[in-house]
C-alpha cells in the first residue's frame, strides 16, 4: 500500500497485464464461477424462505447455513469483480475466501443428520463452482500477476 495524504491507495497490477488474453479469461471465469455461486446462493435461499413451515425440509441450521452462504457469495463477487480490476488485496482476499468456503462445504457435507440431503446437495454443487474459483485464481498466470513486486 502506499500511503499519499492520509488515505491507503490499493496496490494494483498493471493494465496491460490485465488486459492480458490470459488475464481476461481467467477473470471471465471467476466472475462466471463466482457469478453462479451467488445465483444459486440466492435462489436456495429463497427456497428455503419458500419452505420455512416444513421443518422436515427446513430447520434452524439450514436457515443460518444459507445466509452464511448468500453473504459469502456476496463477498466473493466483489473480490472477484476487484481482482479483475487489479486490487492485490481483493485477489489475496479471494484466494482465502474461496478455500475456506470449499473446506466449510465438505465439512457441511459429510456431517450426519445437520443438514437435510437436499441442501447438502446443494453445497456440493456450490462447492464444485467455489472449487473451480480456486484452481484459477491458484493458477500460475493469476499468481504470477499479483505477485508483490
Amino acid at each position: 500500500m502506499t500511503i499519499v495524504g492520509m488515505q491507503k491507495q490499493p496496490t494494483l497490477v498493471s493494465e496491460a497485464d490485465l488486459r492480458h488474453p490470459v488475464s481476461l479469461k481467467a477473470f471471465r471465469r471467476v466472475k462466471a464461477l463466482v457469478g453462479s455461486y451467488l445465483a444459486l446462493s440466492v435462489l436456495t435461499l429463497a427456497v428455503i424462505a419458500l419452505l420455512r413451515n416444513d421443518a422436515a425440509v427446513v430447520n434452524p441450521a439450514v436457515w443460518v447455513r444459507g445466509t452464511i452462504v448468500v453473504g459469502s457469495a456476496l463477498l466473493t463477487c466483489a473480490f472477484a469483480a476487484r481482482t479483475a480490476r487489479g486490487s492485490r488485496g481483493a485477489y489475496r482476499r479471494l484466494r482465502i475466501v474461496s478455500g475456506v468456503m470449499v473446506i466449510a462445504i465438505a465439512a457441511i457435507i459429510a456431517l450426519p443428520g445437520m443438514f437435510p440431503l437436499w441442501m447438502k446437495t446443494e453445497q456440493a454443487v456450490c462447492g464444485l463452482l467455489l472449487l473451480g474459483v480456486v484452481m484459477v485464481v491458484n493458477g500460475r498466470h493469476l499468481r504470477s500477476l499479483f505477485a508483490a513486486r
